[in-house]
């Protein structure tokens, strides 16, 4: 008997899937979404999903430069896709102490050349 219940609830069994049909419509059962990382924007400070932010990298060679990717090598930071956030955090010295390096003013600039290039 016991054996029989076990049958009757597999994944595959048509009253299960019509049950699970019921409990959504009732909102007694929760889709499962894929939790999106969050990173924190150096200049506003504001929290947002990873893949709205742009990553500015420090590769292991020591330049510095935009991930637009954002799987470079190397230790990274998170900007806001605006000119100002970037600003912000060059002003505060934030992102210095993010990228652990000092950020020459050469590269500074070619820096917000490039964020304004990005979409």
């Amino acid at each position: 008997m016991e054996k029989m219940k076990s049958d009757k609830m597999k994944i595959g069994n048509p009253l299960v899937l019509y049950l699970d049909c019921i409990m959504k419509r009732k909102g007694l059962l929760m889709d499962r979404k894929k939790k999106m990382p969050l990173r924190m924007c150096l200049g506003c400070r504001v929290h947002k999903d990873k893949k709205e932010l742009i990553r500015v990298v420090r590769t292991p060679e020591g330049a510095i430069e935009l991930d637009t990717t954002g799987r470079k090598a190397g230790r990274g930071a998170y900007i806001c896709s605006n000119v100002i956030c970037l600003k912000k955090a060059i002003k505060g010295k934030v992102l210095e102490k993010s990228l652990q390096r000092s950020i020459p003013q050469e590269i500074v600039t070619s820096l917000v050349e490039k964020m304004d290039s990005v979409p």
